[in-house]
This record gives structure tokens, sequence and C-alpha cells, in this order.
């Protein structure tokens, strides 16, 4: 790799990875955020039971309680309105960041905010999702920790100036940290980082990722006691269910998409009111506190009532209660603006959908369908179907459901794309101009090396010519370029450019071009041949250059080549090509043979 190189962070030829002795800096920063989201997401589960038994038990204690246990009466549909209040005042005297359930939050630090997240984030997001969700706001503990452990990592990276790009690693590991110590789900939550998270594949970022995601899996079992989440183990299927788990995906694709559309439904709707945004929390919080009373068991996180939908011990007419209400009441309280995660409402609602189903659906028993629904809801409202599929996998360790599960999040996650032009946490940004654009795909300037698309037969100005010459040579009314190269025999001295010469006072003109270089030592940015297309571009890019030269990759500097901005398009012509042009092979067999006839 050549010194530039070195600096850009790219491969050289033959190497499969851009690396660099930071890699084993992050690497070292991520252990610790990984321990650090760790502690985070022990204190908002500590900070949701504490506000449950506050607000539904009033006492001061941090047992497991649900709030279904209440013995409120009437008065259960006051609390989350409460909670919502408290939530509201935070927000509009804290900071507005904290509503919201946290992924879209951090996609866009991520993608629009150089990875940068406040001190007050990693206060007051815990601790008003343990007010929202501990009032009985039915959402998951998840989301709040992702932008906790997001913003501990973030303010981390920050303290030691590292770049966005690193800032970004971490983040992503602090928040992927983060859901792995509340699920036990590690390899789930890396491949969260790269379907949502990462907008890349690369050692600096995956690494770091999957290091912090390890360490947390390690530490959770010191707290949370070891094993799955919701331990099942169902029947092998029999070749029938491929019918019921595409039935099962479509039936999940349509509650996805009916699920997103009706969050932003409300969420306009509150916007339509006349009153600040501060109050909604607590007047979508009087819905929640109606269904609360209702169907009591939709009230909260519910982590036990989604192991009793997995396992099938609620009754057909229980499960459909519960489905109808856990549905309304989330998408009113999110569509209010309140504080709190989505992954366990989203459980819930996809393991209710498969137990309404399972009495129906062949080739498998009931609790194989409430997973399959569970895993593929989550798969098509996120469109995160590798994540959902081994997420699911990970909660229960169930192995004779992994291939039903995998066909169920396929046809799920197709469904969505195909009718919805954005996902549940997209569809936010875009409401703020943000558009995420979600399609992976090798760089085609990674693919290619400047030898192969650079000019060969370059025009250069020698360096002993007058000033004078070279304007009236190469600058003139016939100019062809804005940049040439300027050599001493092969050597390459450095280049000239028309700005370089508009700013010369006319007393310079009679001096040598070599003159107007001397004062350094280096030619300036240059490529090498084994360097990669990506590699120039972002060195033309970073010197607002347009063309660059090419010099051999020995210290002799001998200029070999040119390779300018046209050239660089080489690659994507190639890419558009295989991309547009569709060959037809068998009617080439066709006029062969009849070539051969004739």
């Amino acid at each position: 790799m050549s010194t530039e190189a070195g600096r850009d962070g790219t491969a050289a030829r033959g190497s499969d990875f851009a690396t660099d002795s930071r890699l084993l800096l992050l690497s070292g920063f991520a252990l610790v955020i990984g321990a650090a989201s760790t502690v985070g997401a022990m204190a908002l589960l500590g900070a949701i039971r504490f506000f449950t038994n506050l607000f539904f038990f009033q006492t001061l204690s941090l047992a497991n309680r649900s709030p279904a246990g209440n013995h409120l009466g009437l008065a259960v549909i006051v609390v989350p309105s409460l909670g919502g209040l408290i939530v509201g005042l935070m927000a509009r005297y804290g900071s507005e960041k904290i509503r919201g359930h946290g992924i879209p939050e951090a996609i866009e630090a991520i993608l629009f905010g150089k990875s940068r997240m406040s001190p007050k984030i990693a206060v007051l997001k815990p601790l008003s999702s343990g007010i929202a969700i501990g009032s009985g706001g039915p959402f998951g503990a998840e989301g709040p920790v992702i932008m906790t452990g997001g913003a501990l990592a973030s303010l981390l990276a920050q303290a030691f100036h590292l770049t966005a790009s690193e800032r970004k690693a971490l983040l992503v590991a602090g928040a992927c940290a983060g859901m792995t110590a509340v699920f036990g789900t590690p390899l789930a939550a890396v491949l969260l980082a790269v379907e949502l998270l990462l907008f890349e594949l690369r050692p600096r970022s995956l690494l770091p990722v999957a290091l912090g995601c390890a360490v947390a899996g390690f530490l959770r079992p010191l707290w949370a006691g070891s094993g799955p989440l919701f331990p099942l183990q169902t029947p092998e299927a029999t070749p029938l269910a491929m019918i019921s788990c595409c039935l099962a995906g479509l039936a999940a694709g349509a509650v996805s998409a009916l699920m997103t559309r009706s969050l932003y439904f409300v969420e306009d709707a509150f916007a339509r009111l006349r009153c600040h945004w501060m109050w909604w929390p607590a007047i979508g919080g009087l819905a929640v506190g109606v269904g609360g009373y209702i169907e009591p068991r939709a009230l909260g996180v519910g982590y036990d009532v989604i192991g009793d939908l997995l396992r099938h011990h609620l009754l057909l007419t229980a499960a459909l209660g519960l489905l109808l209400v856990k549905a309304c009441i989330w998408t009113i309280a999110l569509g209010s603006g309140t504080s709190g995660g989505v992954l366990a409402p989203l459980l819930m609602i996809g393991a209710g959908l498969g137990s309404v189903l399972g009495a129906w659906l062949p080739g498998g028993s009931p609790q194989l369908w409430a997973l399959v629904c569970m895993a593929a809801i989550l798969g098509g409202t996120m469109r995160a179907p590798m994540t959902a599929v081994v997420f699911a996998f990970g909660l229960t360790h169930d192995v004779n459901a992994f291939l039903p599960t995998m066909l169920g999040c396929a046809v799920a996650y197709g469904f969505t794309v195909i009718v919805m032009p954005r996902s549940i946490l997209t569809e936010k940004l875009a409401r703020r101009g943000r558009h995420v654009f979600r399609e992976y795909g090798v760089d085609p300037l990674e693919r290619h090396f400047v030898d192969e698309v650079m000019t060969r037969d370059v025009v250069t100005i020698p360096a002993t010519q007058l000033v004078r010459e070279a304007m009236a040579d190469h600058f003139g009314p016939s100019q062809r370029h804005r940049a040439y190269p300027v050599t001493q025999g092969a050597r390459l001295v450095g280049m000239l450019d028309r700005a370089m010469l508009a700013a010369l006072p006319k007393e310079a003109l009679d001096r040598p071009v070599s003159e107007l270089l001397a004062a350094n030592d280096s030619p300036g940015a240059f490529a090498v041949p084994g360097d990669t297309c990506r590699a120039a571009a972002s060195r033309l890019a970073a010197g607002g250059h347009e063309r660059l030269p090419v010099v051999d990759e020995g210290a002799s500097r001998r200029l070999v080549g040119i390779v300018s901005r046209s050239d660089l398009l080489k690659p994507s012509r190639v890419v558009h090509d295989e991309d547009s042009r569709r060959e037809q092979v068998f009617g080439r067999i066709r006029r062969a043979a009849r070539y051969a006839r004739d």
C-alpha cells in the first residue's frame, strides 16, 4: 500500500480489506463500550421496574412486577397520562430528541449528524423511557437502550477526538451491545447493525460491533440469568408447512404495512391539534389507560405475555383481544411522540397474530406459527429479515423453527418492500426531509484500480518552459484540460492549473514553470497504479481537483499516466451495463442454429 493509500484507509491490490493500526484502537474502545452499554441496560430496566412499582403499586421497589397486577380500578386510566405528561415536560425543557422510539434517531445521528450525540440524551433518554414504560406505556426497552448505548459510545468517541467514521462504528457498537444486554441475542444485534445502522460492511465497523455485542453477551448472565428469554421447542414442521409459512408471511406483511400506515396517520392527527406537542404524550396516555383498563396485560413491556403467547397458554379470544388492544394503544402512544421502543410491542403483536392464525394453519404446531408470525412482523415492519430470523432463534433456541421462520420472514419482507416505499423507521426520517437509501452494493470504484482506467498518453509541461509560453501553449483558446502535469525529464514536479496562473503578477510570466512549483518538495496529490479508483476519487474530491497524476510505485516519481474524473466514470458504466442490458440467450442459440442450417 502506498503512503497515500494508507492515509485514505483503502486496500492495496491483492488485499481484501482496508486496515490500519487504528482498528486495534477501535477494538479496545469497543470492549469498554460493551461493558458500559450493559450497565446502561441494567439501569434502564431497573428504572422501568422502579417506576412500575411507584405508579401502579405506590411502593419504592425494584421488584419485577407487571402493571396488569394493579388494583387501581378506573384510576388506571390516569396513570399513563401522568407518565406522558412528565415525558412531555422533559422533552420540552430537556431535549426534544428523547421523543420517539430511538432507532430512527440513531440512524439520523449516524447519517446526518456525524454520529454525535449530547450528554443530555445519555441521561434523559433512559429516564424518560423508564417513566413512560413504568407508567404503563406499551413499549419495549430496546429502543431506548439502543439510543442510550449509542449516546455513551458517541460521548466516549468525542472525548478522544476520533473521526466521524470511527464514532459511527463505536456508536453502533454501543447501541447493539445494549440490545444484546436486554435480549441476550448478540448475533441478531450484529445483524441489526448490518441491516439498519452501519450502512457499510467493513472491518473498521463490523469488528467493534461484534466485540461490543460479545462483551455484553458474556456479562448479561451476571444480572439477568443465562439461557434464552423465551425457551421453546416446537416439533419439526412437515412439507405442508411451506404453504402455511407463506400465508403467515403474507398476513404478517399486511399487518406490518397496516401498523406503519396507522402509526403515521395517528402522528399526523396529533400534529393537527392546536395544543403544544408537549401535551401530546399525556393525551395519548389517556388512550393507553383506557386500553389498559380493558386489557391490563397490554400495559408495559409484557415479556411475560409474549412468553405465554409463544407457548400457546392463552385462549383464542384472549389472544385476539390482546392483539387488538396492544396494536391500538401502541400506535396511539407512539404517534403521540412519547419515549419507548418498538421491538417488544412488535413481538407481542406478531405472537398474538400467530396464536390467532395457528388454529387454521396446517403443517406445524400453534407454537410454531406464533413464533413465525412474531419474527415475520419484525422482519416486515423493520425491513430487516436476517435480523428477525436470527433474533427469533436467539430468543427461543428453537432449531426446528429456523427454516419456517426464514420463509415467513422472507415473504413478509418481500410483501412490505413491494407495497410500502419506506419502513416504520425510515418513514420518520423521510418526514424530516432525510431520505435513506438502504440497498447495499460494492462500490464499483472499489473493484477497479487506477491502472485500468488511467490515460497513459499524457500531455505534459516541461519544467524549464517559461510561464508565458505554457499559458499560450496549454491555457489559450484551445485549452483541452484545466490542469497539466509538470515534469523534469520523466519525474513529476507538480500540477499547473489555470487558478494558479490567474493569481500570478505580470513579472512572473517570464520565469520557468519550475520556479512556481519550487516551494513544494512534494508534487502534491497523486495516485499510483495499484490504488483503487475510490482512493483516487477521494483525493480528487478532497483537493477539488479534476485530474490526478499517476506515478510509479517507487521513489522515482516517474509519471506513468493521469486519471481524471471522466476516467473514474468507466467502472460505473460497466455496472450500468450489467443492470440494464438484457441478454436473450435462447434467441442467440436459435439464430446460431438457423445460421447452421442455412
